[in-house]
């Protein structure tokens, strides 16, 4: 069964450098084997996550999650990256909330081909952009 996974960073901060999101990578992937699962996709910007997980159906996608987000948010905080350090407080990386798709009825390919296009951060984070809520009068 495969399962379409977002996480955002806590206030929706940008934080994630390339070489954040490239021990992500790797902090998932451990994680997912722990629990029988195979982290097919993962890629995200500043400011959150996309994976694409292959699980088995004993597995209860919220223990997933909660693994997935409770070790991955300790061990990029032991690191200690200075994008993490300075925009985020207290002890939590990840928004209490996350995505949870089921993959059921798109083909994999194009779920992969979705997450594969998410723009991956370079260089250091930048605040978020925001647009107006209401267009300026002419």
């Amino acid at each position: 069964m495969h399962v379409h996974l977002v996480f955002v960073t806590k206030y929706r901060r940008g934080v994630f450098t390339k070489a954040v999101l490239d021990d992500l990578r790797g902090i998932f992937a451990k994680i997912c084997a722990d629990f029988e699962a195979e982290l097919v996709e993962c890629d995200g910007e500043d400011d959150h996550v996309h994976l694409l997980v292959n699980y088995p159906p004993k597995v209860a996608v919220s223990m997933l999650v909660n693994s997935l987000k409770g070790v991955s948010s300790r061990l990029v905080r032991k690191r200690n990256y200075p994008s993490v350090r300075k925009k985020l407080w207290g002890g939590a990386l990840w928004s209490p909330s996350y995505f949870a798709g089921s993959c059921g009825g798109a083909p994999i390919t194009i779920i992969r081909q979705y997450v594969e296009q998410q723009q991956t951060a370079h260089g250091p984070p930048k605040g978020r952009q925001r647009r107006p809520r209401y267009p300026s009068p002419a």
